[in-house]
């Protein structure tokens, strides 16, 4: 088959000289008879049947670009021949051709379903005859070449489309339904393509009568190809004008048709899809139970639950029962947000509808009570279930199974685990996932990976979700060698590490204090390609500031910055921290003044350490200026910032601010916590003011909170300190019979109180009663005891107690040591007497 060509091939070249030599011989002999023309006519076409131009042939002056139609006819089984004589014609005997010769090699073409070749002839022929014109011409010939009118013809309508002659398309279309001629669906999406990027909506209209005329029914395929483009060009408003003067028409559109519109609507024009839906209300077809069905999904699955009710209202209005399929939705949206209370009315109005509940809707709502957690309302939906007969499917199980991990309830949900196998159901990787990370969180690491094992035994293949799981349980188990092994064999089995992967490890190597190992796995994840994230910076940033490495935390934060990820206020705060307990309160305010530059607002948490920071550094002069900064920013503070405030004033012995602070929390409505009140409780002791104190304690035991141990020892040493030994005693045996267990620090107290009132029967045996609890006495404890023997020069005793001291791997103190020393010297100067 020839192709057209732009430019002539060599051989071409040689023919066109070859050409203007017989043409010049022709020009200079004498007339020829018409036999000579017909020979020269059937020599012409019996060299191109063979394959080539003919190289010697007597020409005649009756050589003319209408005797082409007779060669293109005698090559008329011979269609490769025939485009190529087209065009050795034209090109070389310079013919202009007819309107004849372009229909005549057109049928030709298209007798043998040669379409490009075809296209390219039509596209010139189309540029210089009418429409008209045209389409008498192919009339003409199909008879001749036995080619089929609706493939000419409409291959005629596609050209003029493509060379944005739409009229002449028109022209052709409305001719051929007037023949009967069958329009070709590809020519007739080209026209109404067209016709709709002009906006000619009046010929479309037109076009649309026609065909339907032609058929004798209405063309309803029509209908959706204009529609559908009109919606998707955006052009609404014509799309809707279109609905409506079909409807006007009388054309009886079907309700599938404009379903299966409105539900493409609904994926991305719901404004449009809505505007439809109204149209359809008003001028038909009458919206059905899919129509309401195909909107009540798409507003559900938008979140826009009301909207989706309020269609829900009309059909009921309507009289438009509802379906099953209607109730999962809506059940389904609103149990997705948690409405649940939404959710038991839909579900009654199903039932009282007579609407037969399926799996579906009872997942649904067991679904949406384990998003709010009420997994026993979620276990009596499934118990409900069984009742009616339904069964439960896998995803029922597995919902369920995961609410149970959620609360911690490993056991229900291993049970349940064992129904899906018990009814051969194949659990999924969801399934599995929801058991394993409830199982690592509980520390069943060992049932976990035996749950692993299963779950790869029976031919599922784990995710790295799964994988990142176990290996976080390892690392907050402290078992960071083992999930460093357990990461590799995973990557060996094929799973690719994702950053979140990486930030557990990074995360897990930072609590366990294997720093070097974190960032030698920060390193790794350039060489896998990964890039870190601002959760990455973050946890190394927090792990190197916990260790005192903070030169190298602020490196990273600044290579934070650098990589364009914003700071969260945990990294502001970590390093905020560190420094602070550096007392660098310099470089602190320096990264307070960057935060607003990440557009981070310094929470109170950050303020809070500030504070500290400050009274640390003893620069009480500068509290109150942070203090009204806070409430400048809009913060509000909190229990904590008053502690800070009030434990900071009472260090440097300024109880009278200390009470005002306390008196400004109480009318802020601001409740203070057993800190505040321990607080209060030790500065009244330590300045001697016990009834002050005895007076805070009474508060906390009226209004609450609780005390707890720190403020009874606070209160005990309180009045061992003012020689009020039996008050002391007596709120130790209050502190035993309020069930507040006393720690060592506690004990201590009691014992140094009772030692120093002479009493070191008691105190020893309060020191026993200490160990007897399982409390492991400290070097504080031990040294009070051991002095307290040397002073009452009961040596050999405070040498047994330094011995078991010794023997409970209790390192001694200096103090300790210089008292065992003159113990050990005081026995010698007996020994020595006697």
């Amino acid at each position: 088959m020839l192709m057209p060509s732009s430019s002539p091939a060599p051989k071409l070249l040689l023919l066109k000289k070859l050409s203007s030599l017989l043409l010049l011989r022709f020009l200079s002999s004498s007339p020829q008879n018409p036999k000579t023309l017909q020979k020269t006519l059937d020599q012409i076409s019996h060299s191109f049947a063979q394959g080539s131009p003919p190289d010697r042939i007597p020409l005649s002056d009756l050589l003319r670009p209408d005797h082409a139609g007779s060669v293109l006819h005698r090559l008329r089984s011979r269609p490769d021949s025939a485009i190529r004589f087209f065009q050795w014609s034209e090109e070389f005997l310079g013919f202009s051709h007819t309107l004849p010769s372009f229909c005549a090699v057109a049928h030709v073409l298209l007798s043998r379903r040669m379409f490009d070749p075809a296209r390219w002839v039509l596209d010139r022929m189309i540029r210089r005859f009418s429409a008209s014109d045209a389409f008498i011409g192919f009339s003409r010939g199909f008879q001749v070449y036995g080619s089929n009118p609706s493939t000419v013809y409409s291959l005629l309508v596609d050209c003029y489309c493509r060379a944005g002659m739409v009229d002449g398309s028109v022209e052709v279309f409305r001719r051929m339904c007037e023949m009967g001629v069958s329009v070709s669906s590809y020519a007739r999406s080209a026209l109404l393509n067209s016709l709709i990027d002009m906006g000619r909506i009046d010929s479309i209209l037109q076009i649309f009568d026609e065909l339907s005329e032609s058929a004798s029914k209405p063309n309803l395929s029509v209908y959706n190809v204009v529609i559908s483009a009109l919606f998707n060009k955006g052009e609404a408003l014509k799309g809707l004008d279109f609905h409506q003067a079909l409807v006007r028409r009388g054309v009886k559109l079907r309700i599938a048709d404009c379903n299966k519109i409105l539900n493409s609507l609904c994926w991305n024009q719901m404004g449009i899809a809505k505007d439809f839906f109204s149209v359809m209300e008003e001028m038909g077809p009458s919206p059905n139970v899919i129509t309401y069905s195909t909107l009540i999904d798409a507003y559900c699955k938008e979140g826009r639950l009301d909207e989706a009710m309020g269609f829900y209202k009309i059909m009921m209005e309507k009289s438009i029962a509802p379906d099953v399929i209607i109730y999962s939705i809506l059940i389904n949206g609103f149990c997705k947000v948690g409405r649940m209370e939404k959710a038991d009315d839909l579900l009654s109005m199903a039932l009282n509808s007579g609407i037969r509940l399926d799996v579906v809707i009872f997942s649904s709502l067991i679904d949406g009570c384990v998003r709010i957690g009420d997994v026993q309302k979620a276990f009596g939906l499934y118990r409900r279930m069984l009742e009616g007969g339904i069964s439960p499917n896998v995803i029922t199980y597995s919902i369920l199974i995961n609410g149970f991990c959620q609360k911690g309830k490993i056991g229900e949900a291993c049970g349940l685990f064992c129904k899906i196998m018990k009814h051969g159901f194949e659990p999924t990787i969801f399934t599995y996932s929801s058991l394993i990370d409830s199982l690592c969180d509980s520390g069943k690491l060992k049932d976990a990976f035996y749950l692993y094992e299963y779950m790869i035994t029976n031919g599922h293949i784990p995710d790295v979700v799964v994988d990142t799981m176990l290996i976080e349980g390892l690392s907050k188990g402290g078992r960071m060698v083992d999930a460093l092994r357990f990461f590799f064999q995973s990557v060996r089995r094929g799973i690719e590490p994702n950053i979140v992967l990486y930030n557990v490890l990074i995360d897990g190597c930072c609590s366990a204090k294997r720093l070097d190992n974190a960032l030698k796995i920060y390193k790794q994840m350039g060489l896998d390609n990964l890039f870190p994230d601002a959760i990455t910076f973050s946890v190394l940033i927090k792990g190197l500031a916990k260790q005192g490495r903070l030169e190298e935390a602020l490196i990273l934060f600044f290579q934070l910055l650098k990589k364009g990820f914003s700071p969260d206020v945990v990294s502001y705060c970590t390093l905020i921290d560190g420094f602070c307990k550096l007392n660098n309160l310099q470089k602190t305010l320096r990264i307070l003044k960057m935060m607003p530059g990440s557009g981070i607002i310094p929470d109170v948490g950050i303020y809070n350490v500030l504070i500290n920071g400050l009274f640390k550094e003893g620069r009480l002069g500068e509290v109150p200026e942070l203090f009204n900064q806070l409430i400048e920013q809009g913060l509000e503070p909190d229990v904590v910032t008053y502690n800070t405030m009030i434990g900071g004033y009472c260090c440097v012995k300024n109880l009278s601010k200390a009470i005002l602070l306390y008196e400004d929390m109480m009318g802020k409505g601001l409740q203070p916590n057993t800190i505040t009140f321990t607080i209060l409780i030790d500065s009244f002791c330590k300045e001697g003011r016990m009834e002050d104190a005895v007076s805070v304690f009474t508060t906390m035991l009226r209004d609450g909170p609780v005390p707890n141990v720190v403020t009874y020892s606070c209160l005990i040493d309180g009045y061992f300190k003012s020689l009020h030994c039996q008050n002391a005693i007596q709120l130790h045996e209050e502190m035993l019979g309020s069930h507040i267990s006393p720690n060592i620090v506690s004990y201590s107290v009691l014992i140094d109180g009772l030692c120093k009132e002479g009493r070191i029967e008691e105190a020893s045996l309060a020191f026993h009663c200490a160990i007897d609890r399982g409390l492991l006495p400290d070097f504080v404890a031990y040294g009070i005891l051991i002095h307290a023997y040397y002073k009452v020069e009961r040596f050999a005793e405070a040498l047994m107690l330094y011995d078991r001291m010794v023997a409970d791997g209790v390192v001694a103190d200096s103090f300790v040591s210089n008292t065992i020393s003159e113990c050990l010297r005081r026995c010698n100067s007996l020994d020595n007497v006697f």
